[in-house]
This record gives structure tokens, C-alpha cells and sequence, in this order.
């Protein structure tokens, strides 16, 4: 007789009562040891001193490109659950004391990108090695082969806009007329066109379309003047006179000098969830 047969024996010899209880502790037994599911990882949150900028300025008008598929890679971005601008609390600030002097102006701010989570950098990254991927290329980097954006510094794998204080930004003369929405397939122009041949932007003319990758976008590029390059120096001046730095080679991002996390790069959704006090400064 086998040790497993024997064994067997010895339990049908129990009492009944002594068998059920055995009987129940090894089902226990075995439904605590079987392999639990595994628990989703929570999402990051943002830091308190990150809020919504419409909780510090209503009035700056947000049109999140990445949360759209107008972009130059062509479908909403990874990590934009919100067509929201996300800032450190000083940044914020920052914008609303520009926004004060423009409106005296006729102009209003408008932000394209604030808060960048790293998944959203990575979905760049993926995109920028699949080089099969071109149909954006016509509008947002007509003259540049995608075998060089990371040579010529367009993508990268870092962003200082996952750090909170950046910002891409533009000028629109008010009233603020809508924009046409963009709908995916339809006939992209060069990014460098004239304004009347680009896609329909309410902003002022900068000479070049947001995210445009074309040396013709460096902000003081000599061949951009009159009053595109007017329309650049008023943006430049008003932010630069109230601690932003420009990009020189984008003529619309800017940074809010001393970062508040110069080192950090944070990879929390872009939703009001992933805000403290649904982004609300202190």
C-alpha cells in the first residue's frame, strides 16, 4: 500500500464531524495560497503646489493640442485624460500677471501644452522611431526627414514640460473667434504657409503654426518680420518681463525661472483627479 493510499485510510477512519472540519480548513488552505490577482498599481498624483491654471485665471484660453489629434503625431497623446493646463502654482501666477497686462491690450493668452506627463514623452518617443508613421508630416515637419528629429533636437526623451513650470503659448487678438476643429484625414499645409493657406488658428500670426519643426519657428529667426515678428516680441517681452524664458529655438515655449522642481520629472495623468483640492492653489 502507498504512503498516499494509507494516508487515505487513516482519514476515512475519522470521525465524520473530525473529516468535515479537515476538510473545510484545507479548502482555506488553498484558496489563500492560490495566486491572488495582482493589484493595479495606483496612479501618481501631482504635488500640492500643481494646480489647474483656470483655477487661477479663468480668463486664459486653453486649447490642448495633445489631448486632440491635431498633433504632429496624429491621435490623442498618452497621460491626457483632460484638455487641461496644469502648472506649478508659481507659473500660474506667473500667467495670470501676463494675461492682466495683455487684456489692457486687446490680447489674451492662449496655452497649447502646459504639464507634461513622461508617458506622454514616451509616446513621442515610440512614434518618432516608427519611421513607417508619417501622416502628419506634411503639416508639422514638411522639410525635415523623421530619421533626424532627435538628431536636430525636435523629440527627445526628457521634457522640461514634465517638470510643471513650461509652457507652450501663443497671442490671440480679442474677441477670440473660435477655431475650426480639425478633423483626422482632412488636407494637412505646411505648418510654414501663410496664414491664410495654414490651419485655421484664432491666434495672431507668428509666421509659423504651433509645434511647427522648422528652423523658421526659432523665435528670432531674421526671415520672420513685419508683424509676425512684432506679434513674437510682444509674447517675448511680456513673458520675459515677468520671469519666463524662451525656447530660443520654439517661439512658443516658455519657462517660469527658479523651477520649482528642476530635477524632477513627474509622470501623473493630466486630470483634475490627479490634483490636490481639484487643483486649487493654497
Amino acid at each position: 500500500m502507498t504512503q498516499l493510499s494509507r494516508a487515505a485510510t487513516r482519514f476515512a477512519r475519522l470521525p465524520r464531524a473530525l473529516r468535515a472540519a479537515v476538510t473545510a480548513l484545507a479548502t482555506a488552505l488553498a484558496v489563500t495560497t492560490a495566486g491572488a490577482p495582482a493589484r493595479a498599481t495606483p496612479e501618481p498624483t501631482a504635488p500640492a503646489d500643481f494646480v489647474a491654471l483656470r483655477t487661477v485665471d479663468p480668463t486664459i484660453i486653453e486649447e490642448i493640442r495633445y489631448f486632440t489629434p491635431h498633433n504632429f503625431v496624429g491621435e490623442r497623446i498618452d497621460g491626457y485624460r483632460q484638455p487641461l493646463c496644469i502648472l506649478t502654482h508659481p507659473a500660474a501666477q506667473a500667467l495670470h500677471r501676463a494675461q492682466q497686462r495683455l487684456l489692457r491690450q486687446g490680447y489674451t493668452l492662449k496655452v497649447y501644452d502646459c504639464y507634461r506627463p513622461q508617458r506622454a514623452v514616451d509616446h513621442f518617443v515610440r512614434w518618432a522611431e516608427d519611421l513607417d508613421d508619417q501622416r502628419m508630416k506634411a503639416e508639422f515637419y514638411p522639410n525635415v526627414d523623421k530619421t533626424r528629429l532627435f538628431d536636430d533636437g525636435y523629440i527627445a526623451e526628457k521634457s522640461g514640460h514634465s517638470r510643471g513650470s513650461t509652457v507652450d503659448l501663443t497671442l490671440v487678438r480679442l474677441p477670440a473667434r473660435p477655431t475650426r476643429p480639425y478633423v483626422p484625414g482632412q488636407t494637412l499645409a505646411p505648418c510654414y504657409a501663410p496664414k491664410s493657406e495654414r490651419f485655421p488658428d484664432n491666434s495672431v500670426d507668428m509666421g509659423t503654426g504651433y509645434d511647427c519643426f522648422d528652423t523658421l519657428a526659432h523665435t528670432l529667426d531674421p526671415r520672420v518680420q513685419g508683424e509676425q515678428r512684432a506679434n513674437r516680441m510682444l509674447l517675448k517681452n511680456t513673458l520675459e518681463g515677468l520671469g519666463f524664458v524662451n525656447l530660443a529655438e520654439e517661439w512658443w515655449h516658455y519657462t517660469f525661472k527658479p523651477e520649482t522642481h528642476p530635477d524632477t520629472y513627474f509622470d501623473f495623468p493630466v486630470s483634475t483627479g490627479s490634483l490636490k483640492h481639484g487643483g486649487h492653489g493654497a
